[in-house]
């Protein structure tokens, strides 16, 4: 393959995971607006609503290790067309969705594409380069993909306010009621538009892969155990959101959802255990260096989601901010991240996969600490450093624990290896948005009693305003001072535990230092931070030093 020819296949690649990054944060910011859609009647059942992302993300977390096991064993550029193929469809039948139930259904598919496409592009990004070459490329995907998360709120605006067609269609005389529905809303178009973007990567993947070796050794694929982890994982998520809820109100009663994850999980975990060839080879995990980096991996997600999350319902809840706070406060965010994640895969070779994650720590957990402290009366832009300054952590540890899982595995496995971080990533992400949502439902429902029940309002009033109606203004006022001050200290022990998370991922990431043996799938010899000497790449592999 020739520089120019693998610098261009980066570059798609990396637009690949920017489009995902895109799309995680696009339907965030615009979820209310998508909600308040007349198709959608029942978007006041928030759990059932909320399904929206999570099913999404179900998706997303399940089809990754299956993905990688395939990057492992088929040719990477053909995989990664039939994710953008399917990201694609997706994207459509999203924006084409009539009910709830359908636009939930067509984000699970959506997210079966999306979420291939990440380990797949890390994987690629592995085999192209060697030594510090390949730390800067995956450096390049992970900020690419945390650039295209800090797009997505101001490109979620921009669609939002020029894209609505319902008036032209109006003028146009159109009777098709249909052509309207499925066109005039202008959150449509945040799906409608990832359809041709997605099929102009692709052409750019596929014309710069011609040279890519193909692919040889075994074909198969567990995908009973993909189905199991899948089982377990959407039980597990939909209990984390039942546990506390009143069962005459759920479907199914919270202690028999805890009851199927248990045991879907159990089930997981045996047959995993047992399999010749399984979806997750728990061996990997033996690896102090590969384990350190998906331990990481999995407790910086977890204070991703609450960042993110809990970044958003403070400017709405605390401050009563608009969406341009909201787009500042989740730009200031991601933008961090992907400087973070560009910055650490420059200067890896110089500090160590090590050093640079503990500093991205430091600074993530003084972000998260800073946040903690935020109250109603916080300016914005204070707001905005400290998600800043989390952003800027979290990006710095990207790069390092990538880097340091697809050296522990060796070339013969960078798909599990990129694979193995990104889903123990989205796994904390999951859990975190599980955990925000449950008590974001519960917190609802004891400020509602607040509005309804006249004793308990006057309990929160000052003395001189008790017993006035619900109407006064001054009561209005007195309630939404109350209310923010209650979320304010919500959000702040959500993010001092997220803190705490973080510093507890400190013992994992000195694991990622330990001695390491020879890479357990490849002879390849690499050690990141340390050995000067640039490693060769494998006779036939497309890699080279970059």
């Amino acid at each position: 393959m020739s520089p120019t020819s693998r610098h261009v296949l980066l570059l798609a690649l990396a637009a690949a995971a920017g489009l995902v990054g895109v799309e995680l944060l696009i339907t965030a910011v615009a979820l209310p607006e998508i909600l308040r859609d007349p198709a959608f009647a029942d978007y006041t059942d928030l759990r059932r609503a909320s399904w929206v992302v999570n099913g999404y993300l179900v998706a997303y977390i399940a089809v990754m290790p299956l993905a990688g096991r395939a990057a492992d064993r088929f040719g990477l550029p053909r995989l990664i067309g039939l994710a953008l193929l399917v990201f694609a469809l997706g994207s459509g039948a999203s924006g084409a969705a009539q009910t709830l139930d359908q636009l939930i259904a067509a984000r699970i598919l959506q997210g079966v594409g999306g979420g291939a496409i990440v380990p797949l592009a890390t994987a690629a990004a592995s085999h192209l380069y060697v030594g510090a070459g390949r730390a800067r490329a995956l450096g390049i995907v992970g900020a690419f993909t945390f650039l295209g998360m800090a797009i997505g709120p101001f490109a979620g605006a921009a669609v939002l306010e020029q894209l609505d067609l319902g008036a032209a269609l109006a003028r146009s005389g159109t009777e098709w009621r249909f052509l309207t529905d499925v066109l005039a809303p202008a959150w449509r178009w945040l799906f409608y538009l990832s359809v041709p973007l997605s099929l102009v990567v692709l052409v750019y993947i596929w014309a710069a892969s011609v040279a890519w070796p193909r692919a040889s050794g075994s074909h198969r694929l567990d995908l009973v155990g993909a189905a199991l982890f899948t089982t377990a994982l959407a039980a597990g998520l939909l209990a984390l959101t039942q546990v506390g809820t009143d069962s005459t109100n759920s479907a199914l009663p919270p202690e028999l959802v805890v009851g199927i994850a248990v045991a879907a999980t159990a089930v997981t975990v045996l047959y995993l255990a047992r399999a010749r060839d399984p979806f997750l080879d728990g061996r990997l995990l033996r690896s102090l260096p590969f384990s350190g980096a998906v331990l990481l991996s999995l407790l910086t997600g977890y204070a991703l989601a609450t960042a993110i999350v809990g970044g958003a319902v403070f400017v709405d809840r605390v401050r009563y901010g608009g969406p341009d706070e909201q787009r500042l406060a989740l730009g200031a965010l991601a933008g961090a991240m992907a400087l973070g994640a560009l910055g650490s895969g420059l200067l890896l070779r110089v500090l160590g996969v090590v050093l640079m994650s503990l500093a991205g720590l430091a600074i993530g957990v003084a972000g998260l600490w800073l946040l903690g402290g935020a109250g109603p009366d916080t300016p914005l832009e204070q707001v905005a450093v400290a998600l800043a300054m989390f952003g800027l952590g979290f990006g710095m540890t990207v790069t390092p624990r990538s880097v340091a899982a697809a050296e522990a595995l060796g070339r013969g496995a960078f798909g599990m290896a990129a694979a193995g971080v990104t889903v123990a990533r989205m796994i904390g992400m999951a859990v975190g948005l599980a955990v925000l949502t449950a008590l974001g439902s519960r917190r609802i429902e004891t400020l509602s009693a607040v509005l309804v029940d006249p004793e308990a309002r006057d309990a929160v009033l000052p003395s001189e305003l008790r017993g006035r109606p619900l109407e006064d203004g001054l009561v209005v006022e007195a309630l939404e001072a109350w209310a923010a001050g209650e979320a304010a200290a919500i959000l702040g022990e959500l993010f001092l535990i997220a803190a705490v998370v973080m510093v507890a991922a400190v013992l994992p990431t000195l694991a990622m230092r330990a001695r390491r043996r020879p890479p357990i799938h490849s002879d390849e010899p690499s050690e990141v931070g340390r050995d000067r000497e640039q490693p060769q790449a494998e006779e036939g592999a497309p890699a080279s030093s970059f």
